[in-house]
Formats: C-alpha cells, sequence, structure tokens
C-alpha cells in the first residue's frame, strides 16, 4: 500500500536497499549510509527520513543481536547493563535533537571516521585477540557507552563504530566479540531514540515496516557470516564504511565545509 506518496514498487524497492544495508551493517556498521540517501531518493523528507531510517535499523540490529546471542558471542551478564546503558542515551540523545544544533558534529565526525579507518588499516592486529582492558564492561557502558548512545540518538553516523572501537580499546574484547556487543548496544540506542520519533510522529509505519523485515534478514546472513569469517571480512568492512561514512558526511551540503568541497570538485 502507497505511504507518504510513496508507490508500492518503491517501498518494494527499497526493502530490496535496506537488505543489502542490513547485511553491511551487521558486520561492520554503517547501514544508513545506504539506507536514508535511498529514503531521501524516494522523496521521503529529511525528518521523516531519518526516524523511517530508525524503525527499519532496528529490525536489522535486533535481528543480528539475536543472531550473535544464540550463537554465544554475546555475553548474557552484559546484556542489561550494556543495553539499558545505550537505550537511555539513545532517548536522551533523540531529546537532544530537538534543541540543540548540530553543526559541530556535521564538522568534526567525518575526520573521526578517517581516523578510525587509517588507525585499523596500519594496525592490522588491532582486535586480533584479547588486549588488556582499561576499564569493566559495566563502567564502559555507563560512561562511554552512554555518551555514544547519546550520539546515536542525536545525530547517528558512524554509531556502530564508535562502539566498537571503545569495547576494544576500553575493554579489551577482540573484534568478534566486540562486533557482537556492538550490536546490541546499537539496538539499544536505535530502540530509545524510534520511541521518541513515534511519538513526535515523524515515522513512516508501512515503508519502514516493509524495509525493516528485508533489514533483519540481510542482519542475520551478515551476522552469520561475520561468526564464520570473523576479522577477515569485520576488518576491510569497518575501514571500507568508515571511510565512505566520512565521505558521506563530508559531500554533504549541510556540512559547513561542504559546499566548499562539492564546489572545489565541480571546477
Amino acid at each position: 500500500m502507497p505511504d507518504f506518496g510513496l508507490a508500492i514498487e518503491v517501498v518494494a524497492l527499497l526493502a530490496l536497499v535496506a537488505f543489502a544495508a542490513g547485511f553491511v551493517d551487521a558486520i561492520a556498521g554503517g547501514g544508513g549510509l545506504i539506507t536514508v540517501p535511498a529514503l531521501l531518493l524516494a522523496g521521503v523528507p529529511p525528518v521523516q527520513a531519518i526516524a523511517t531510517n530508525k524503525l527499519q535499523g532496528t529490525f536489522g540490529v535486533l535481528s543480528s543481536t539475536l543472531a550473535f546471542l544464540r550463537a554465544g558471542a554475546i555475553d548474557k551478564r552484559l546484556v542489561l547493563p550494556l543495553g539499558l546503558a545505550a537505550l537511555a542515551g539513545g532517548i536522551g540523545g533523540a531529546m537532544l535533537a530537538t534543541i540543540l544544533p548540530v553543526a559541530l558534529l556535521r564538522l568534526v565526525i567525518p575526520f573521526v571516521l578517517i581516523a578510525i579507518a587509517l588507525y585499523m588499516w596500519l594496525t592490522p592486529k588491532f582486535g586480533d585477540g584479547d588486549a588488556h582492558a582499561r576499564m569493566t564492561p559495566t563502567l564502559f557502558a555507563c560512561s562511554v557507552g552512554l555518551a555514544i548512545g547519546a550520539y546515536d540518538g542525536l545525530f547517528g553516523p558512524g554509531a556502530g563504530t564508535f562502539y566498537l572501537i571503545g569495547l576494544i580499546l576500553l575493554c579489551g574484547f577482540p573484534l568478534l566479540r566486540a562486533t557482537a556487543h556492538t550490536k546490541l548496544m546499537n539496538a539499544a540506542s536505535n530502540l530509545g531514540a524510534l520511541g521518541l520519533f513515534l511519538i513526535a510522529g515523524h515515522v513512516l509505519i508501512l515503508p519502514g515496516l516493509a524495509m525493516g523485515f528485508a533489514a533483519a534478514g540481510g542482519a542475520w546472513l551478515g551476522a552469520r557470516t561475520s561468526l564464520k569469517h570473523g576479522a577477515r571480512i569485520i576488518r576491510p568492512l569497518v575501514i571500507t564504511i568508515s571511510i565512505l561514512m566520512a565521505l558521506r558526511l563530508l559531500f554533504d551540503p549541510a556540512h559547513p565545509f561542504g559546499q566548499a568541497i562539492i564546489g572545489f570538485f565541480l571546477r
């Protein structure tokens, strides 16, 4: 059925895009890099596109989280502390999104993502084994995890990558374990932000549900692929997705340097 002027065939195409995004997101994050532009190209206004993306993305990360849980890759003792902190952060971030400008985040985040990609590329053994833990997972949840959850609700791009790097550097998790727990935290912060967007009436329900079920299928397949291939597939995809997200943000006209960058390449 059409929703917000979207024809059935457009919703079907968006669902196919969401399947691919769910697969990529389960492994390396950054699925919104694919789905938000697709929603905008379909004619969905920006606020509704971001809100609807939270709905479909929540299906995806819940699916991959469940796959990792069933495989035993997520420590069940950490579900509550990590999940609740990210949930609270997502709710707080979504509330802040209504009153705070995000210009500074637009300016800084692309360069942070590029730095992360370079660090992972130049450190080939990063996340290969258990590193020295600088804090407990619970302390991480209540501090860094809460802050990243708030960022996810406020802005979003790269949140999964930030969870991943934090769990490796601060909690000493190996790459696959960090990826699994990242999905748990991503699901929680997505749910928190989604609740606020639903209350505000910004979510397009029918396209979001169609995309969500497709994203869940792609995410399940992506999680199984991660469990099978581990760091061999996770590391290159995280690097690639981080660079693509950074470029997407830098070339966005809303970025403080966006118009200048676009003008430079159009000369």
